[in-house]
C-alpha cells in the first residue's frame, strides 16, 4: 500500500480563475514506512494567467513570475508525474493520495493531469486528509470528555503534535514532507531512506 503525500502552490484559491504554481510529492510504501520516490517542480504560466494572481496566495508562497520561468510547462510536468506514477504502480487499487485539503488540491492537480488521463491511468480515485486522520485519533483519545476544542489546519496538528510548524515562505516540498512528517508522527511509524 503506497502513500502519495501531495502538496501544491498555487496563485489563488479558485481553480477556475488561478493555477497551479509549483507541485511536489514523496511515495511512501505505508507498510513498511519507506520512501520511495519523490517529485518537484515550478510550473510555467503565462502572463495572463500570472495577472488572474491573488496577492495574498503570492504572498504566502512568494513565488515570482522569474522563478516560475525556470520552471517546466504544465505539459511537461504532466508527462513526468504520468511517468512517475506509472512507474511505482500508483494505482486505485494500491495506493492513496493523501494531503492536508484534497478538495483544494484535487481540482489544481487535474489542471495538470486531467480527469480523463486520471482515470486512464487508474489513479486513486480515495484522496486522504490529514485532519480527518487527526480528528478520529483525537475523538477516540478524548471520548470521554463532554466537549473538545479541535482546530484541523496542518499547523495546529503540527503544534498538537509537538512537531515544528511548516516553515515560511510556503514551498510545495516543504509542504509534502511537512505533511508526511505529521502523518507519522500521528500513525507512530518513522520513514526510512529512499529506496531505490
Amino acid at each position: 500500500m503506497l502513500g502519495v503525500f501531495l502538496d501544491i502552490e498555487t496563485s489563488g484559491l479558485d481553480p477556475f480563475v488561478q493555477d497551479p504554481l509549483e507541485i511536489a510529492f514523496v511515495i511512501v510504501d505505508l507498510l513498511r514506512g519507506n520512501e520511495l520516490a519523490s517529485y518537484e517542480s515550478f510550473i510555467q504560466v503565462t502572463q495572463d494567467q500570472w495577472e488572474r494572481a491573488d496577492p495574498s496566495s503570492i504572498a504566502i508562497n512568494k513565488i515570482t513570475l522569474e522563478m516560475l520561468s525556470k520552471g517546466k510547462t504544465r505539459e511537461k510536468v504532466a508527462k513526468e508525474i504520468e511517468a512517475l506514477l506509472l512507474q511505482y504502480s500508483i494505482n486505485n487499487d494500491r495506493a492513496f493520495f493523501i494531503c492536508q485539503n484534497p478538495s483544494f488540491d484535487r481540482p489544481f492537480f487535474s489542471k495538470i493531469l486531467s480527469t480523463s488521463t486520471q482515470q486512464d491511468m487508474d489513479l486513486p480515485y480515495h484522496w486522504l486528509d490529514l485532519a480527518s486522520m487527526y480528528f478520529v485519533q483525537r475523538l477516540v483519545f478524548e471520548q470521554k470528555k463532554q466537549e473538545f476544542s479541535l482546530k484541523l489546519s496542518k499547523n495546529a496538528i503540527a503544534k498538537a503534535l509537538s512537531l515544528p510548524i511548516e516553515s515560511i515562505p510556503h514551498r510545495a516540498m516543504n509542504g509534502a514532507r511537512h505533511l508526511l512528517l505529521c502523518y507519522t508522527n500521528l500513525v507512530r511509524f518513522d520513514v526510512g531512506e529512499k529506496n531505490g
